[in-house]
């Protein structure tokens, strides 16, 4: 039973049914030339195929009847779950039951009942690492100029009319991305009126400011709209049941883009594209490695897509139920556009822009050196917009979506708890 909505899938250069011919074909060369963002699934007989993009959670659940094995696939573990009790089979779920096809791969399943056979996984997309040369100034033409690409295509493909929203900080993902966006407009002789820059102000955090000084500098201050939002609207079982999920981070980030959705949407009722900058921390290794104990700078360096994918399918830290990296934690962003109807897209999460980004040679620009892992993100990224817009963007300090909108003291205050207490909270949601 396929349940996923076809209207999420954007996919640039085919029909979604030759998108899914491709997957049915089992050809990862195929599918690897699917541009755009989609998750689909084929059967041919008792084998099923399944395979995702970055920006798509896709997740199944195999349930048993009598006369044989039901697959049942959707976005979200809560459409699952109320699929199977249509089908009077609801005593058979749990969240922990569920699996998500990871990205990036090409998932193949045979349906053949009992004992259930493990899936297989053929990988679809394999960037080539450290094929750029060490020169920071082609590295931004290059990241900038695929991010450009994914930035213009998707325009092209909205209503000529429609308004363009930037989930915007003024930090350096979404600040790119805004000049970017910028530029395209004008470039492709479309009104850039069209673009507005929605930073989330609960009161007390940096953003604002940062948003507006941003901005300011490049002249185009008069894009810049306040979502104002009150502290008390942070509901943690409501992030959680929106978010299915319960590392603290991605909560904490669920949480904001849930207000930012709400006020946006309450604002402007029909408003329905809105671009992020979700992935560019993933792209250019720009994590606090000292946060976490299992990372050091090697292992972020010399493994292939960490960010996005974890330690990767077939590891023993590989998640069945989640799966690993950005390919897990992309929900915090996906999950609040869709609830609030949004059609929202990052270009950094695409493969044109992925490979340039695993094409650059850390090891040789950093020496093993994190803070020069650190300062190297602000250095691409800016030379790279200076060079395809003219516009010379400020470069400031990292700081988390989630920490701009309300000092971060304030903001576990108020959702309280860890990861574990998360889990909890979020499992007792499903009794």
């Amino acid at each position: 039973m396929d349940l996923l909505d076809p209207a999420q899938n954007d996919i640039a250069n085919m029909t979604v049914e030759e998108a899914r011919a491709r997957v049915l074909s089992g050809d990862t060369t195929a599918i690897r030339g699917i541009h755009g963002s989609f998750a689909l699934v084929a059967k041919d007989g008792i084998t099923v195929r399944l395979a995702r993009s970055l920006d798509r959670p896709m997740r199944y659940f195999l349930a048993k009847r009598a006369a044989g094995p039901a697959l049942f696939v959707a976005d979200r573990m809560d459409t699952l779950a109320a699929a199977l009790t249509a089908e009077g089979l609801g005593g058979q779920f749990h969240p922990s039951y569920t699996r998500m096809v990871p990205a990036h791969h090409l998932l193949e399943l045979r349906l053949v009942g009992c004992p259930d056979p493990d899936p297989t996984y053929t990988r679809f997309f394999t960037p080539e690492r450290d094929a750029l040369p060490a020169d920071l100034d082609e590295i931004g033409r290059r990241y900038v100029g695929a991010l450009a690409d994914e930035v213009s295509g998707w325009i092209r493909r909205l209503d000529p009319a429609a308004p363009i929203g930037v989930a915007f900080s003024g930090g350096i993902d979404s600040g790119a991305v805004f000049v970017v966006a910028y530029h395209a407009l004008l470039r492709l002789g479309l009104s850039p009126s069209r673009l507005k820059g929605f930073v989330l102000d609960l009161g007390g955090g940096p953003d604002v400011a940062q948003a507006r000084e941003f901005l300011k500098s490049l002249d185009l201050e008069l894009f810049l709209e306040t979502i104002e939002a009150d502290p008390d609207e942070l509901d943690l079982e409501d992030t959680l049941r929106t978010l299915e999920d319960y590392k603290p981070l991605d909560v904490e980030c669920a949480a904001m883009g849930l207000l930012l959705c709400r006020g946006i949407r309450a604002r402007y009722p029909e408003w329905r594209a809105l671009l992020d900058g979700d992935g560019g921390d993933e792209n250019l290794k720009d994590y606090p490695i000292e946060e976490n104990p299992e990372l050091t700078i090697r292992s972020v360096v010399d493994n292939l897509m960490l960010y996005h994918e974890g330690w990767g399918v077939g590891r023993i830290k590989h998640s069945l139920t989640y799966s690993g990296g950005l390919s897990r934690s992309y929900v915090r962003t996906y999950a609040p556009v869709r609830r609030y109807g949004f059609h929202g897209f990052s270009p950094y999460t695409q493969p044109s822009v992925i490979a340039v980004a695993e094409g650059i040679p850390f090891a040789a620009l950093t020496r093993y050196e994190v803070p020069t892992l650190y300062a190297l993100k602000g250095e691409i990224v800016r030379r790279g917009v200076r060079a395809l817009t003219g516009y010379d963007m400020p470069v400031f300090a990292k700081r988390r979506f989630q920490h701009g909108a309300l000092p971060a003291s304030s903001l576990r205050a108020r959702l309280g708890g860890d990861e574990n207490s998360y889990r909890q909270a979020f499992l007792a949601l499903h009794p």
